[in-house]
């Protein structure tokens, strides 16, 4: 009787073990899409040794972070938060500004506004904005789609910032020349003027609210930026993660989305409907014309696509992992504060790939 009694323990003592981890899936199972509440704090987590991370480089990561100057970070797998830090004084409810990053909120609002028929953006800008925004000869002014401001090729003058009429001069056909330019902001007026209210109003409205975000447009003399609280992020880097879709509804629809992270155009392939692209042969960066033949970030998997705003505000996408990663804070390298795609991308990914790999 020994041995049975034996064996029949064992098989208990097994069943109890399963049924104590039966809620966190191993990292070779397959996991169900998480998304939190849209109107508390609730969000679930999962635990380093879950995922069967490298927990010995953990710190590592976080030593990094502290030292390039961030304020949070957060690492969501399937929904679910697996690192959440902030840093220097900053909290979970303290907001801070997109930057760039920004502008991927506005190629979505953008792409709904499309989907519910107020504009199309492969129409000239002038059929929203009427005549003479710019100050380009007419003809050259009637070349101008939303489709190129999403795209960065409206060909208008990149030498200011100021996005005023006056400034707004002829330099190239548009879709001749990719230049990273602030007239983007426009398509805020496109859909503003189309759907008869202030563009925040209907991003509010469509985006915001139905994910549950939080936070702000600054409407500044020269820059619209974002701001809100890093959770606010991830939770947009979620919606992108799957496709516009938020659980059971499809914020923005999936044929816009996929256009947005594929290459826009063959002058920068690297560069979707205001969002980065990495895997790609070639790239350009804002401020110059050179083009630099390799990846954007080569310590990063090939399918990652990214928000990106000046002093290093990131949203990475990484759709082969079924994760987010968020980065907000001041610049990594103080000399260097704007968007230039420096070395931290690349340092911060081997980071991340030593953790998680």
């Amino acid at each position: 009787m020994k041995p049975i009694y034996f064996f029949l323990t064992l098989l208990l003592t097994l069943g109890s073990c399963k049924d104590k981890n039966k809620d966190e899936p191993k990292p070779n199972e397959t996991e169900s899409m998480y998304f939190p509440s849209t109107t508390d704090s609730v969000w679930a987590t999962k635990t380093f040794g879950s995922m069967g991370w490298n927990q010995t480089k953990i710190q590592e990561l976080k030593d990094y972070l502290i030292t390039k100057n961030s304020k949070s970070f957060m690492i969501l797998v399937n929904g679910r938060i697996v690192m959440e830090e902030y840093f220097n004084g900053h909290s979970k409810n303290a907001t801070w500004q997109w930057n760039s990053a920004g502008k991927t909120l506005v190629a979505t609002t953008t792409g709904i506004a499309q989907q519910e028929g107020l504009i199309n953006i492969n129409n000239k800008v002038s059929d929203y904005l009427g005549n003479g925004w710019t100050s380009a000869p007419l003809l050259k002014e009637n070349l101008i789609t939303s489709r190129h401001l999403l795209t960065m090729t409206s060909g208008l003058n990149d030498s200011s910032e100021l996005v005023i009429k006056s400034k707004l001069t002829y330099r190239a056909d548009a879709g001749s020349r990719w230049s990273y330019h602030n007239v983007f902001q426009k398509l805020m007026d496109v859909v503003g003027t189309a759907s008869n209210q202030s563009f925040e109003t209907y991003f509010n409205t469509k985006l915001k609210n139905k994910i549950g975000m939080e936070g702000f447009w600054n409407n500044g003399v020269i820059y619209k930026i974002y701001n809100s609280n890093t959770r606010s992020m991830a939770k947009f880097g979620l919606l992108a993660l799957n496709n516009g879709k938020w659980q059971n509804e499809q914020i923005i629809n999936t044929s816009f989305f996929n256009e947005s992270i594929a290459s826009s155009q063959v002058i920068n392939p690297s560069y979707g409907y205001l969002w980065w692209l990495n895997g790609k042969s070639k790239y350009m960066i804002p401020g110059g014309q050179t083009v630099y033949n390799s990846t954007l970030i080569s310590n990063a998997p090939a399918d990652t696509y990214s928000a990106m705003g000046a002093e290093d505000q990131r949203i990475y996408v990484i759709p082969s992992k079924n994760m987010v990663i968020i980065r907000m804070g001041n610049a990594s390298d103080p000399t260097n504060p704007n968007f230039a795609l420096s070395g931290f991308d690349n340092e911060l990914w081997g980071k991340i790939m030593a953790v998680t790999n």
